[in-house]
């Protein structure tokens, strides 16, 4: 157990001050540099490259928010007196990332609405990273030891790599909902991911075919997604 004096943000802190290179803390700032650094090469793209770069941000951040949801917000409720409030306020902004991928997709490139959807998408995931770094994880720091964390660290990093990597704005944010559906989610996610990086190279005979795949593993996913089941456990600001 740590002490109770209060923490500054885990972006200040060292790799010992979290609890060693293992600690949750460490991947989770990790992965929040990796994504500065993809939303600074976002700034300015366009057209195709504008895609490929959103395709490795979202694979990046809904791993990693699934697994949040998923491994670390059900400890946080259970140890922290605030918890409740402190993880359905990301859970608010993780439902909306979803919600604004789901539009830029949907919308395409040509969508007139796209430069304000892309330009509140970055501002969401700017705020979300802020909330956790500088509100949620020193909480956490300070009701969980080293040991604790490696543990978590552990946990949540498995189950980032095995997790869906797109949108899935009508999924529960919480269990039992969001564990129902993550293994076929996370198949046809995956294999959408494969698709779509090979359309972008692929010769224009043979791109439309790949097109066509793409959407109906979408269409799939969607009627995985409305399920009774893979609805369950939201609270009432992220149902829907």
């Amino acid at each position: 157990m740590t002490s109770s004096t209060p923490r500054r943000s885990i972006a200040d802190q060292t790799v010992e001050e979290l609890g060693g290179p293992g600690s949750v803390l460490v991947r989770q700032r990790r992965d929040h540099v990796e994504l500065d650094r993809l939303l600074h090469e976002l700034e300015g793209t366009q057209g195709t490259a504008q895609e490929e770069v959103l395709q490795r941000v979202d694979r990046l951040v809904f791993a990693h928010a699934f697994a949040e949801e998923a491994v670390l917000w059900p400890v946080m409720r259970r140890l922290l007196p605030d918890g409740e409030a402190l993880t359905l306020r990301v859970e608010e902004e993780h439902q909306e990332v979803n919600e604004l991928v789901s539009a830029l997709e949907e919308g395409g490139l040509d969508d007139p609405r796209r430069p304000a959807r892309l330009a509140r998408l970055v501002e969401v995931l700017r705020e979300d990273v802020r909330d956790e770094e500088d509100l949620l994880f020193p909480q956490l720091q300070q009701v969980a030891g080293p040991a604790q964390l490696g543990r978590l660290g552990r946990r949540w990093d498995l189950v980032r790599r095995v997790a869906p990597t797109r949108p899935h704005p009508t999924v529960a944010r919480r269990p039992p909902g969001n564990a129902l559906s993550a293994l076929p989610l996370t198949v046809l996610d995956r294999a959408r991911d494969l698709v779509d990086s090979g359309v972008r190279w692929a010769p224009s005979s043979v791109a439309p075919v790949g097109r066509a795949l793409s959407r109906g593993l979408a269409g799939v996913a969607g009627l995985v997604e409305r399920t009774g089941p893979a609805r369950t456990g939201d609270q009432p600001p992220t149902h829907r």
